[in-house]
Formats: structure tokens, C-alpha cells, sequence
């Protein structure tokens, strides 16, 4: 039997938190607040106290959940700004890759250690296909963990992070919402 060689999707959260800055409209956040920050409740230790528990499904449903309602809007990240924040952690090599996508589409990968590993720039097809999955995705009303009902071991956590809102799903407990979104992200690794 394996041993399970993860790290945990709030570690990784917590680590791209602090190499990278918070992510949000408004630039670093402030401790204690939503969007992951360092001595963020939720990049530290997980939903915050009093949040609902876990559906038999796994998915922790988000503070104003509910069904057949669109997207709040969004206002628009200028091109300086963090427009998302995305870490995947685990896999095989228990490896943390996180990325950071600017307004204009520029973007920037580091790894666990906060060592440099790419940039580039998406094109302005590939940015308004992200821009469109992170709208339709809603990310105050996703689900803030999704887990899988079973262990997958050597399988992939993600912690996403835009517009003062941060979700963690596991590897194949995504929600469609956000799998579209991953889906739009630039690579997480070089390979």
C-alpha cells in the first residue's frame, strides 16, 4: 500500500497566500479576511467555525448557496491586478505548483518553495475564456471544499482564489463551475 504524500490544499493555499499576496480587487488583504490571506481564518485551518457541515456528496456548501440564480457581477480587475490565484498540491512527487493570472493576462508560476518557474502571457482568446469561466463560476456561491467520498491517493488538491472568494476542491470532487475553470488556467507544471 502507498503512502500518502499530499500537502494539504490549505498549506498550499496558506504558502501561495504568502509568496504571492492575497488575491482580490484591492490588493493584499487584511488579516482575518476571506480571500486567504496569511492569518486568514480559512488559509489556516479550513472553513471558517460555523460554517455548514459537509454533504454526503463531500461539497461544503458556500455562506448564500442556492440554486437556478446567476452570477453576481464582478467588477473589472485592472491589468495589474490578481484577477485569480490557483495552487494544485500532491500528486505523485507531492509537488505544489501555484499560479497567479494578472488582469492583462500575464501570468507567473512558483513552486512549492516559492522558487520562479514560468511566465508568460495568455492570449486575449485564452484570457476572455478565463475571464468568462471565473464569472459563470461564481465563486460566492461554490462550495468552499469539495472532497471526494473515498481517499485518492497520489491525487491532486486545488485552492482557487478571485474576487475576495477562495474554494479547495480535490481531485475529481471538483465542481463543473470550477473544473471549467482549472480547465482555462495556464499549465501548472513545465512538463
Amino acid at each position: 500500500m502507498r503512502a500518502r504524500r499530499t500537502v494539504p490544499a490549505a498549506a498550499a493555499a496558506l504558502l501561495g497566500a504568502m509568496v504571492l499576496g492575497a488575491c482580490g480587487p484591492s490588493g493584499p488583504a487584511a488579516p482575518g479576511s476571506p480571500s486567504g490571506g496569511p492569518g486568514s481564518p480559512t488559509a489556516a485551518t479550513g472553513p471558517p467555525t460555523g460554517s455548514a457541515a459537509p454533504s454526503p456528496g463531500g461539497a461544503t456548501p458556500g455562506p448564500a448557496a442556492s440554486s437556478g440564480t446567476a452570477p453576481a457581477p464582478s467588477r473589472t480587475v485592472t491589468a495589474s491586478e490578481t484577477l485569480v490565484r490557483a495552487t494544485r498540491s500532491g500528486g505523485f512527487a507531492g509537488q505544489a505548483h501555484t499560479l497567479v493570472v494578472k488582469g492583462d493576462g500575464s501570468w507567473t508560476r512558483v513552486d512549492a518553495r516559492a522558487n520562479p518557474e514560468g511566465s508568460g502571457r495568455l492570449a486575449p482568446d485564452r484570457l476572455a475564456a478565463l475571464t468568462a469561466a471565473l464569472r459563470e463560476a461564481d465563486f460566492a456561491r461554490l462550495p468552499r471544499f469539495s472532497k471526494n467520498a473515498t481517499t485518492v491517493y497520489d491525487g491532486f488538491a486545488f485552492t482557487v482564489a478571485h474576487g475576495g472568494h477562495e474554494v479547495a476542491a480535490e481531485q475529481g470532487a471538483e465542481p463543473p463551475a470550477l473544473a471549467r475553470v482549472l480547465e482555462a488556467l495556464p499549465p501548472f507544471s513545465a512538463n
